[in-house]
């Protein structure tokens, strides 16, 4: 193979790889922002049998009733997602930003949400 066959055949290795990243990060954010606008959508109905699998669990964590309480005593929802993106710190985590209504007026400054995937699930952290 020629110098010029063994370069182009690189470069289109490395453009298939680069592609693929893209194509998974991609894949990633569209997860992580449809986890945000499941749990708003489930969320007026307080059922934490839906909304417990869409939020992070562990130790120290809030749960899904103390969640829930706080978000509609702050009346909180979801006008628009923004933007998503993969945390390049951590490739099975989302950052969502996203414009909320607190109290039935947008507020000026969007929102980060964190999205991670637990137990093969895409779950919100709040």
């Amino acid at each position: 193979m020629g110098r010029a066959a063994r370069y182009t055949a690189g470069a289109v290795g490395l453009w298939l790889a680069a592609l693929a990243c893209t194509s998974t990060a991609s894949s990633k954010a569209e997860a992580g922002e449809a986890a945000v606008r499941r749990f708003f959508q489930a969320l007026p109905s307080g059922d934490c049998a839906v909304l417990g699998p869409l939020l992070v669990t562990g130790e120290g964590l809030p749960s899904c009733e103390d969640t829930v309480k706080d978000l509609r005593e702050h009346d909180l929802h979801l006008v628009d997602v923004v933007e998503a993106k993969v945390d390049g710190r951590d490739p099975d985590a989302v950052l969502v930003r996203a414009r909320v209504s607190q109290g039935g007026k947008e507020r000026a400054e969007p929102f980060f949400f964190r999205v991670e995937r637990q137990a093969e699930r895409w779950r919100l952290r709040l």
